[in-house]
C-alpha cells in the first residue's frame, strides 16, 4: 500500500473484508471486528498509531469498522476476540512489513498458526509454503510481558524449525503495540 511522502502506513482492519489467499471474505470480516472491539475496549479511536518493535519496527495507522451493541454481544469472550484480533492485525502487518502473506491456515498441533507464502509475481513458486507464522493477542500487558510471550512463541514453533523460517507476532491492544521477530 503506497502512502504519500511524510505519511504512516495504514492498517486497515476493513480490508479484511476482501479477504486474502487463505482468509475468506466472511472469515476476514470476523477478525475485522474482533479487531474493532479490542482496540475499541482498551478506549482507542481509528486513526490510533500501531507501532511495530522487535525485529521489524516502524508506526502504523489502525483503522477498523464502527463498533455496534451487536458486535459486543457476539464477541463477548474476551480471550477467544482477543486472539482472532491479533490474528486479522498480523496478517495485515505480515503484509507491510515482508514480502509475505497467508496461503493457508495450519493444523492444530503443529506448534503455529499459518503457513505464508510469497507475494511477489516475480517469485518462482508464487503462495507456496515458504514461513511459518505464530500469533499472540495480549489485551493490556506490558513490554515484559510482552517479550515473555514472544520467548514462550518462539520456543513452541521450534519443533518445526526444519520446515521454514517463522514469525512471531506478538499483538498488545492497550498501548497498542505489535512485537514481530523472525526466527
Amino acid at each position: 500500500m503506497k502512502q504519500p511522502q511524510g505519511s504512516k502506513p495504514t492498517l486497515d482492519l476493513s480490508e479484511l473484508q476482501r479477504g486474502l489467499p487463505a482468509i475468506t471474505p466472511a472469515f476476514g470480516a470476523a477478525l475485522a471486528e474482533a479487531g474493532a472491539i479490542c482496540f475499541t475496549e482498551q478506549g482507542h479511536q481509528p486513526g490510533v498509531e500501531l507501532e511495530a518493535e522487535g525485529d521489524f519496527t516502524g508506526a502504523f495507522v489502525l483503522l477498523w469498522p464502527k463498533v455496534t451493541d451487536q458486535m459486543r454481544l457476539c464477541w463477548n469472550d474476551e480471550e477467544y476476540t482477543t486472539e482472532q484480533a491479533a490474528y486479522g492485525v498480523s496478517l495485515l502487518l505480515i503484509q507491510q512489513l515482508t514480502d509475505f502473506t497467508v496461503v493457508e491456515r495450519s493444523r492444530r498441533g503443529t506448534g503455529f498458526d499459518y503457513w505464508l507464502g510469497k507475494t511477489s509475481a516475480s517469485a518462482e513458486l508464487p503462495f507456496q509454503k515458504s514461513a511459518r507464522l505464530e500469533v499472540s493477542g495480549i489485551r493490556r500487558g506490558n513490554r515484559r510481558q510482552i517479550r515473555t510471550r514472544v520467548t514462550l512463541k518462539v520456543a513452541q514453533v521450534k519443533p518445526t524449525d526444519s520446515l521454514a523460517p517463522a514469525y512471531i507476532s506478538v499483538i498488545e491492544f492497550s498501548q497498542p503495540l505489535a512485537w514481530v521477530v523472525e526466527q
